[in-house]
């Protein structure tokens, strides 16, 4: 049996969870083995159906009340003795924040390798996998040979496809032993964002801006793009440094990383830390006045020119229904 990790808000599965429920889905095809999947809270009841689309034959469903809001000791004991009592092949988690923190909790628990960030994965008595390090800057080729074997999906490098069939998926409750000690860290509370719109790192377009554009007062005209395209605004770790946009924007290795299907880089120069955010971008279109910046040479579509011109002839374009 190969077992996933899903996180979810509300009964409804985030992305990145998807994306990971297709990595083990391949996993579980290449094995025979059956899918099926973990999940936190009580809300966790409602994931049966969508879960099933993607071929999960049984969801395990944890809903201590205690277990509503994140804890990441609590959640990993809590995947540790789900081992005990499944004894799984592999374990597969998304590429989050908390995908890799609950199960390098269960490594060091269960004394197992995890492999993090994994890009391919050939089964066999020992995994033979690809996956990224350094923010994505390099991939490194690895064997994982452990019973059973952890790991999670990088970010955006798996498409969430359904199952060929869906399958008649059974909602089954789990009851961890958990005491007080597991909750030594747990989520306090939770405050919204006063953004609004879809999110960074769901955005289908995305326009950026960095140092070249000047101030924040001229982020203005990216705004009216990002509109104009059902897009949203993200900045470059200069311009968040400078204090024109908040951190929330910042697309990079120390931000966020973004795979829309347009991304629009203006007046950013393509640092390193910057092209780990957007490379899983399917398009690139960058507005630079130097030819030679490094965006411009790694970008699918490049315009030599300040953008203070483009951007605004853009807009009218896209204003008259061009």
């Amino acid at each position: 049996m190969i077992l996933s990790l899903v996180e979810h808000a509300g009964g409804s599965p985030e992305e990145s969870s998807l994306e990971a429920l297709t990595l083990a889905r391949e996993l579980a095809t290449a094995t025979e083995a059956a899918l099926e999947a973990v999940a936190f809270g009580t809300e966790a009841t409602a994931l049966g159906e969508e879960l099933g689309e993607y071929g999960v034959e049984t969801v395990h469903c944890v809903a201590d009340e205690r277990l509503d809001t994140y804890a990441p000791e609590a959640w990993a004991e809590s995947v540790a003795q789900l081992l005990d009592a499944t004894d799984p092949e592999a374990v597969v988690a998304p590429g989050t924040d908390r995908g890799q923190e609950v199960l390098a909790h269960v490594g060091a628990k269960c004394d197992l390798p995890m492999a993090a960030n994994c890009l391919d994965v050939e089964v066999g008595e020992v995994y033979e996998l690809s996956r990224q390090r350094w923010g994505g800057s390099l991939v490194e080729h690895a064997r994982l040979d452990s019973n059973p074997k952890l790991l999670t999906a990088a970010a955006h490098e798996f498409s969430p496809e359904t199952a060929i069939s869906t399958a008649e998926t059974t909602v089954q409750p789990f009851e961890p032993t958990l005491d007080e000690s597991a909750f030594r860290v747990s989520v306090d509370r939770v405050e919204e964002s006063d953004e609004t719109g879809v999110s960074l790192g769901e955005a289908r377009v995305v326009v950026g801006g960095g140092r070249g554009v000047g101030g924040p007062e001229d982020y203005d005209k990216l705004e009216t793009l990002a509109d104009s395209l059902g897009g949203t605004v993200g900045a470059s770790r200069a311009a968040v440094n400078e204090g024109w946009r908040p951190h929330d924007d910042q697309i990079g290795q120390t931000g966020t990383k973004i795979s829309p299907d347009l991304y629009v880089a203006c007046g950013i120069s393509g640092a390193v830390q910057h092209m780990v955010g957007c490379k899983g971008a399917d398009n690139i279109l960058a507005i630079n006045t130097d030819p030679e910046a490094a965006i411009m040479q790694k970008a699918d579509y490049a315009v030599v020119g300040d953008l203070h011109e483009v951007v605004p002839e853009l807009n009218d374009a896209l204003g008259d229904g061009g």
